[in-house]
């Protein structure tokens, strides 16, 4: 059982009424810290690092370290992992971000008894509508309308739809859930990489089909379009690789919402210059900050995104109503009623 009145420390940037909503939640069982002058300022809306440069004065460190000394909860990882060291009593984590489990994995001894929850779903509609951003701007020529546009040029042609392509979403989940709900609304044909393909596993997920990851490459050839939602993990490095891309049609449609290192990024850049890869939707890259010397910046068929397809305003608020519902489940003692809690093992 949790220890009376346990310090939730809010250790990232949070708008006053997620503070305050927290803080009606705990009521007068918990503790809720929150020091906005201990945060750095915003770049954006929900943003949970703050800008570059940030350094907190001597008094504002003795706080911080304070502070993260008595929590027992902490809104968010602190963005120096190594300020984990100051915080001896520190029992759970809620991360404003699905991909953590890297980063668990480098803490190492320091997360073996720390429960960590996730922000997993809380961006699944804006990424699916990252993913149909891509995918119409490549089928509906949005490039070549423009163009047209600038020329003053009134020329009818003969364009394309998605309704009757094939999507390959490769990573279930809600993200995933989301995207085939709205290619099958599109009239697209829907195939799901899930880790369990078992009977009846398609009609829940409202696919077509579903496969597991062993299948994966008797089925690129059958994608019009392939999304990678999949998660940073041992398995997943690397998958789509040259022999993946080899296995896709020509003209084949890639978005990568998932993680960077799932990718060979070379390979994925010499099939963009041959066409293979006719479009790519990117809102990761292996190395982030994509480095100014990537040849995807300047590519024609490239759509960049600095890893912020998934940063909404609504973000913040959605990721305080699962820990509003964690906090109520971790006071009550209801562990197994926590959700998005992290797989260790799995990493996700």
């Amino acid at each position: 059982m949790p220890s009376p009145r346990p310090a939730i420390f809010i250790a990232t940037p949070l708008e006053p009424e997620h503070v305050a909503r927290i803080r009606s939640v705990a009521g007068d069982r918990a503790e809720v810290i929150a020091e906005p002058d201990l945060w750095p300022e915003l770049r954006y809306v929900a943003d949970h690092k703050g800008k570059d440069g940030f350094a907190r004065s001597a008094e504002q460190e003795a706080r911080w370290r304070k502070n993260l000394n008595r929590a027992e909860i902490i809104w968010d990882f602190p963005p120096d992992a190594a300020d984990l060291a100051h915080a001896p009593n520190l029992k759970w984590v809620q991360t404003t971000s699905s991909g953590v489990g890297q980063m668990v994995k480098k803490l190492g001894d320091k997360a073996a008894n720390l429960l960590v929850t996730t922000a997993r779903g809380v961006h699944a509609q804006p990424l699916a509508e990252f993913v149909f951003l891509g995918l119409l701007t490549h089928i509906k020529r949005l490039d070549f309308l423009k163009r047209e546009q600038q020329a003053h040029r009134w020329e009818r042609y003969c364009g394309d739809e998605l309704a009757g392509k094939t999507l390959v979403v490769i990573g279930a989940g809600q993200v995933g859930g989301r995207i085939a709900e709205i290619g099958k609304a599109f009239g697209m044909r829907v195939l799901a990489g899930v880790r369990s393909a078992g009977a009846g596993r398609a009609a829940e997920m409202g696919v077509d089909a579903v496969f597991p990851p062993d299948r994966l490459m008797s089925v690129l050839p059958e994608a019009d379009a392939v999304v990678l939602i999949a998660p940073h993990t041992p398995e997943t490095e690397n998958m789509i690789d040259a022999k993946a891309i080899a296995a896709m049609k020509h003209g084949v449609v890639f978005v990568n919402i998932g993680r960077g290192l799932c990718v060979d990024e070379q390979a994925m850049i010499e099939n963009l210059r041959t066409g293979k890869i006719a479009f790519a939707a990117l809102d990761v890259a292996r190395i982030e900050p994509l480095p100014a010397s990537s040849p995807l910046w300047d590519m024609p068929n490239v759509l960049i995104s600095p890893h912020s397809a998934s940063t909404v305003g609504a973000e913040n608020g959605r990721i305080a109503d699962i820990f509003c519902h964690n906090l109520l489940c971790y006071l009550d003692g209801r562990r197994a009623e926590m959700r998005n809690v992290l797989d260790k093992a799995r990493l996700y």
